[in-house]
């Protein structure tokens, strides 16, 4: 059984209402009680006034129309519907003695969806007005999908905004008190145990906290209710401080931070808190992924109409065949240390230089490192 059978099993005809309208009385009884007897609703016209008039108050799945009526024929009722947005989607079986090319090639260009050319038999009816009300169907059940969909996704994204803005400020305190406390601490003064543990949740903490603050940031953007804000900054004045930012973490991993200052002025149009969040993903992995007593290295440069700013690590790189999708898989992976990540920084990376204009790259040969690489537009003069 094919599943267009399948689907005209499940409907239950006497949910559908089907129009009638022909200017010879016969004409109309006929089909009402064949169509009655499937089980279906049915309303009648007897001219094309009357049809525009009916569908308007009935609101019918389908419409049965004559072509050949005195008023106004069936293929010129046909485009009044189609030109009211209220019956345009309603379908139409023209019934007709025409049967030329010519008049085929007209009532399909008018927004005919089939013909019942006359006479018709009982078989040949049903079965017409039955692939038709299968159409409606599915058109009803993927637009209830649609909807459904579309409020679970609703739900989620309102779920994971609550979650990630209730939790961000307390993990930020927990995380800045970790912080100082690992900081002023040494394992000659708190025992090597107790600061491996003190050390081991300062980095979680980091971990959770840039995941909750990826997570509320990626949920406005999927929303629409992040703002991008374009300005002039001086990548002099974003990229240093970020860095400095990440030097106390590198430095649990005994990881050198090396910027490499761009001999020209670099002025781009961007989105300050995107550029900068771009720019704090990228070190963020690449710190996830080095070894112990490494470095990374950060560079800015002149590419065209474009800077680029690029962070490259000697860590355990990336396969090859992952390299095409790494930007939208979102795939969990595990640092050098055991640490892990959702995969959602890198989506929100892409997400944020695209919507200023810009583009995410990366280069990797796996067990030598990667070079990640964000290019925004330069200002223009």
């Amino acid at each position: 059984m094919d599943a267009g059978t399948t689907l005209e099993s499940k409907i239950n005809r006497s949910d559908y209402k089907i129009l009638i309208v022909d200017d010879v009385m016969s004409n109309v009884l006929l089909l009402k009680i064949l169509l009655t007897n499937e089980k279906f609703q049915v309303c009648t016209a007897n001219c094309g006034k009357a049809c525009i008039e009916q569908a308007k108050t009935e609101h019918p799945d389908l419409i049965l129309l004559d072509v050949m009526m005195p008023d106004i024929n069936g293929f010129d009722t046909a485009v009044i519907m189609k030109k009211d947005p209220e019956l345009a989607d309603i379908p139409i079986i023209f019934l007709t003695a025409l049967n030329t090319p010519q008049d085929l090639v007209h009532g399909f260009q008018v927004g005919a969806n089939d013909f019942l050319t006359k006479p018709f038999n009982k078989e040949e009816l049903v079965m017409r007005v039955m692939q038709q009300i299968s159409l409606v169907a599915a058109k009803r059940i993927i637009e209830r999908q649609n909807k459904e969909l579309k409020a679970t996704l609703s739900n989620r994204d309102k779920m994971y905004s609550v979650i990630a803005h209730d939790l961000r400020s307390p993990m930020a305190s927990i995380r800045m008190v970790l912080n100082l406390v690992v900081q002023s601490s040494s394992p000659e003064t708190v025992g090597p145990e107790l600061y491996a543990l003190l050390d081991q949740a300062n980095r979680e903490s980091e971990e959770v906290h840039d995941l909750l603050d990826n997570l509320l940031k990626w949920t406005k953007s999927q929303t629409g209710r992040l703002n991008v804000v374009l300005q002039d900054l001086d990548l002099k004045d974003i990229v240093p401080g970020v860095v400095e930012i990440f030097e106390i973490i590198a430095q649990t991993k005994r990881i050198k931070l090396d910027l490499q200052h761009s001999s020209e002025s670099l002025v781009v149009h961007a989105d300050n808190d995107m550029l900068k969040t771009v720019v704090r993903n990228f070190l963020s992995n690449a710190i996830k992924f080095s070894p112990e007593d490494s470095t990374i290295e950060i560079s800015m440069l002149k590419e065209g109409d474009y800077a680029k700013i690029s962070v490259r690590d000697h860590g355990v790189g990336i396969a090859a065949d992952r390299l095409d999708t790494i930007f939208h898989k979102g795939e969990t992976t595990f640092g050098t240390g055991g640490e892990e990540g959702s995969g959602l920084g890198l989506q929100l990376c892409q997400d944020f230089a695209q919507k200023i204009g810009g583009d995410c790259t990366v280069e990797s040969v796996e067990g030598e490192g990667s070079t990640f690489s964000v290019l925004i537009p330069l200002k223009k003069d």
